[in-house]
Order: C-alpha cells, then structure tokens, then sequence
C-alpha cells in the first residue's frame, strides 16, 4: 500500500520496548508516539543510549516493540520489511571490498531478482544521483570515507523504496565533508521526494536537514518535543548564521536539556 500525498506513512502509538537481560530489563522505548508524513525528512537527536537507532530498527521490522502499534506505509513493520518498503543507511558504509561499487549497489538487487539489464539501468540512475557515475568499476577502497558513504546511499536507492532510513550516516565524517554531504543529501531528497528517518547526535545537522526534528530524552527513550521547521526546502550552507536557524537550534538545545533534567 503507498498512502496519498501528506498521509503518515510511518505512524507509532504509544510505542514502547523493553529488552530482557540477564541483569534487569532494559526500557528502551516509553510511550513513543509519532507521525511521519509522505515526503518529510525527520531528524532524531538525543543522547546516546536513548533509543534513536532502537526507534528506527522499529521502523525497520529489526527490533520488535512490547507495546503499542507501529505502522509503515499502512503494513506492519514486519510486513512492510519483507514489502521492501525502504532502505536503510548504516553507520558504516558496510561495502563488501572484493566487489566493485557498481556490484555493491547490485547486490540487494541481485537478491530480490532483478534481471541484469534493469540491475544496470538502476545502478546506473542511483549512481547519477549520488554524484559518482565515474566510481561503479572502483573497489570501495580506491574511495574515500565520504565516497564510501555516498556509494551507500546508492544501495538503498537503487530498488526505489519510498522511505530511506539513515542511522547515523556521516557521523565519522570530518565537518568539512560532513557540510558537503548534507547539501547532497538534501538535493537528493528534493528531487526523489523520498520519506527519510535520519538519525543523528548533531544539532546543526538536524536543523539544517529536516522539515521535523524529534528530540528525545535518555533512556527511556521518550519524545520530550517534535519542531516543525519553518526553513525554506532550499537551504544553503550559510542558513545556518541566520536568526531563524539559531531560534531552531537554541529549541532543540532547550528540548536535551529538559530530557536530562527528566531523567
């Protein structure tokens, strides 16, 4: 099922998870409620060990909740996991080093069997659209980090989910490169208009991404404020030494330190 225009296609109610441990269970999740609209780039931020990566390995169908409901694209996250309705970006780039980039992008292809010509045509569009046409015969150690990265952003893309979930994915990054990769992601996700979950532990990098930010408090993870951004879809690099921005920024600052004083 895909939803209309301006619809939630990930929805959680009152979500909540808890790990069983040998020790004491752990409350990773508490009460999480959230709608994502078609077409929104979200932003998590939280301190670590607050249930950000837990909350999108929901999303995911990898993590399953103790309560509450979840929905993605109408299904299940395990239904809509199996539907193939998103891809994921890790922390790390995870590119197998004996296969060319080219044949990392093909391999979820190659697994869902797709014939080799449309493998090509869908390796050679996501490549386009990460900026490295000329990197398909290179090995993922002729690239650099951020190429690496890139190269894996591809990999989700190349079976057109609707929703891309990113976890942390330029976390590693130098700032320099860091600030590049987010102008491309963004003008990724303006021509593609894809759904993404993007998780990330900097606030100049939540703003300046997302329509919605989600601040969350430390374990248990819980929603301490939702800010609907009020920044233009294009957004140069120098948006962020605007007023606005700062007013963005000093909310979500406000919002970690009220989940410490919770907690």
């Amino acid at each position: 099922m895909v939803p209309n225009a301006n619809s939630s296609v990930i929805s959680a109610k009152a979500l909540d998870l808890t790990f069983q441990t040998a020790d004491a269970p752990v409350h990773a999740l508490k009460d999480v409620s959230l709608d994502i609209a078609q077409g929104d780039f979200v932003s998590f931020i939280g301190p670590s060990g607050c249930g950000k990566t837990t909350f999108l390995r929901c999303i995911a169908g990898l993590e399953t909740p103790t309560g509450g409901t979840l929905t993605v694209n109408g299904m299940t996250a395990d239904e809509a996991r199996r539907a193939r309705a998103y891809g994921y970006v890790f922390q790390a780039a995870g590119l197998y080093p004996w296969r060319t980039i080219a044949g990392n992008i093909k391999l979820p292809l190659e697994i869902m069997g797709y014939s080799k010509a449309d493998q090509n045509d869908r390796v050679a569009r996501v490549l386009d659209l990460v900026e490295l046409s000329d990197f398909g015969a290179k090995f993922p150690w002729q690239l650099s980090g951020g190429m690496q990265q890139r190269a894996s952003i591809a990999r989700a893309l190349a079976f057109d989910a609707d929703i891309l979930l990113m976890d942390e994915p330029f976390g590693a990054l130098d700032e320099i490169v860091r600030d590049h990769l987010n102008e491309q992601l963004l003008a990724l996700w303006t021509r593609t208009n894809k759904t993404i979950a993007f998780v990330t532990h900097s606030i100049p990098e939540a703003v300046y991404l997302s329509t919605k930010i989600v601040v969350m408090s430390p374990r248990p993870g819980r929603i301490t404020d939702v800010i609907d951004s009020p920044l233009p879809k294009e957004r140069p690099l120098d948006i962020r030494d605007t007023p606005e921005f700062i007013e963005i920024a000093h909310r979500v600052r406000e919002g970690l330190r009220a989940g410490h004083e919770d907690d």
